[in-house]
């Protein structure tokens, strides 16, 4: 559960069961996909459907800033591909902030919306050169950016501040564009999985449990896109995990920060009524190398030099990083959109890919669509696919050879029968959770995270609750086992 979890909508709209007729069909109901229908809803017939609810995906493990400082981005962009691309997308990344503050103050959404500083700097002596480098970056792209200390308690040994940045909550702005669409006649179907798509002669077949929708265009704005082909995005990206710390603190910071490097350090703040939070991020890595969840946590607790008493949630989210920093949005196939691969920068970039796709269904010129070409194979593809291709097979492999892993407690364990293998987790009451330990994506083995509660992939990151129902993609489907008894102590 996140910080944002409480303003999830209490009425879920029900789900799809009859036969749909649509110019525009978008799977995922998160912010590139209500964003999407927003922009499209004066011109088209559009249907959004999605597994769960609205903002229940990846938005809600978001630390939802708004914002172009983006750790070491435009170091890897220009060094993955040139200085003009990390230009380009920096460019694209104001735009988004712009389009964000235009959309919730032309709609009068209230979700806390606000525009707060930002700093990057460096954590340790090592990191200053790369610190300055973006910087320079920065300077050489006109961006008012100046030296200036960090307001906080965190070991900074150089750091740097914009002023153009914003927060927000990102449920409570979902909250707001579902309403409007809804009242412009866009049709919102929650608890609706789309187990398959089909390309007809004019049109995709999309089924899902109870119906079909048949539609012009197709926009698949889940995080993780479920079909492999003809996107073969495993080979185009890996998975990567960070962890949060929400905590109480007696006075907003009322600024952002993030370092450059590994290990990342950032933190924002959000008030809420009569209580402050300070969120606190760290311990990103790739889930194909470490997966003992509660270590991390701890880590997270002593970097930010946390008290017991004063955390309140920990949570994490997983991202798909790409080779060049950039993420893959637009048609890989005729009427056939994706949007994802977003390195961990959701916010700005779901905005961006709205504007992208909604433009191209609407034969609309978008500076930005060359950019982020999904069909792209670049030399940075090139060089880090040998990577990509070890950490899909490690994740894989060590999946299956090493199912019970050495910090779990004496609650959770695997077995076999009848050559099937399953998860069990006995919870504080002594009942039994069991589970198929298999995801039913591309049949990785599950690990199970103590702290959240949850099953997860270590391959592409679906996630299950402890009873086996599927909370996260690119699973479509559950790993439910019927049986259940009791533990006995």
């Amino acid at each position: 559960m996140s910080i944002w979890n409480k303003y999830c909508t209490k009425n879920i709209n029900e789900s799809l069961k009859e036969e749909k007729h649509v110019d525009v069909l978008i799977i995922g109901a998160g912010m590139t996909g209500l964003n999407t229908a927003y922009y499209l809803k004066d011109f088209k017939n559009i249907v959004v459907v999605d597994a769960n609810e609205v903002g229940y995906g990846v938005t809600l493990g978001s630390t939802a800033k708004i914002n172009y400082l983006q750790s070491g981005i435009y170091r890897k962009i220009s060094k993955a591909r040139t200085e003009a691309v990390a230009s380009s997308y920096l460019k694209s990344q104001k735009y988004a902030v712009g389009q964000i503050k235009e959309i919730t103050e032309s709609e009068n959404i209230d979700c806390s919306f606000r525009k707060v500083p930002s700093f990057i700097f460096a954590y340790d002596e090592e990191e200053i050169d790369k610190v300055k480098k973006e910087v320079t970056f920065l300077l050489s792209n006109g961006v008012d950016i100046k030296r200036k200390e960090l307001p906080k308690n965190i070991c900074a040994f150089d750091s740097y501040m914009v002023e153009d940045t914003y927060i927000f909550n990102p449920i409570k702005y979902l909250k707001g564009l579902k309403n409007i669409l809804e009242k412009n006649n866009v049709s919102i179907y929650e608890k609706t999985k789309i187990l398959k798509i089909d390309k007809g002669d004019e049109e995709y077949v999309c089924s899902t449990e109870f119906a079909k929708i048949y539609a012009k265009n197709v926009v698949v704005a889940s995080q993780y896109p479920y079909f492999t082909m003809p996107f073969m995005l495993p080979l185009k990206s890996y998975c990567e995990k960070s962890y949060m710390l929400v905590s109480r603190v007696k006075k907003d910071g009322m600024f952002t920060c993030i370092n450059t490097q590994n290990p990342i350090y950032s933190c924002r703040f959000y008030e809420d009524r009569n209580d402050i939070y300070q969120i606190s991020l760290s311990e990103s890595h790739n889930i194909a190398f470490k997966s003992n969840d509660k270590y991390h946590f701890e880590q997270v607790q002593k970097r930010f030099n946390l008290k017991n008493s004063d955390i309140v949630l920990k949570y994490s989210n997983t991202d798909i990083i790409t080779p060049d920093g950039l993420p893959y949005i637009g048609e890989i196939k005729e009427n056939l959109y994706v949007a994802c691969g977003f390195n961990t920068w959701g916010m700005t970039n779901s905005v961006l890919a709205a504007s992208i796709i909604s433009d191209d269904i609407l034969n609309v010129n978008n500076e930005f669509t060359k950019l982020f070409n999904p069909k792209r194979f670049t030399l940075a593809h090139i060089f880090y696919l040998p990577y990509i291709i070890f950490s899909q097979a490690k994740s894989f492999v060590g999946s299956k050879l090493f199912r019970n892993k050495s910090w779990y407690s004496s609650r959770v364990f695997n077995m076999r029968e009848k050559g099937v293998s399953y998860g069990v987790y006995f919870d504080e009451a002594g009942r039994m959770h069991k589970v198929i330990n298999k995801c039913p994506h591309l049949g990785c083995s599950l690990i199970f995270n103590e702290t959240e509660k949850t099953w997860d992939c270590p391959c592409h990151s679906s996630r299950f609750d402890v009873d086996g129902k599927c909370i996260k993609g690119p699973s479509n489907y559950d790993i439910s086992v019927k049986e259940k008894s009791t533990h006995e102590e």
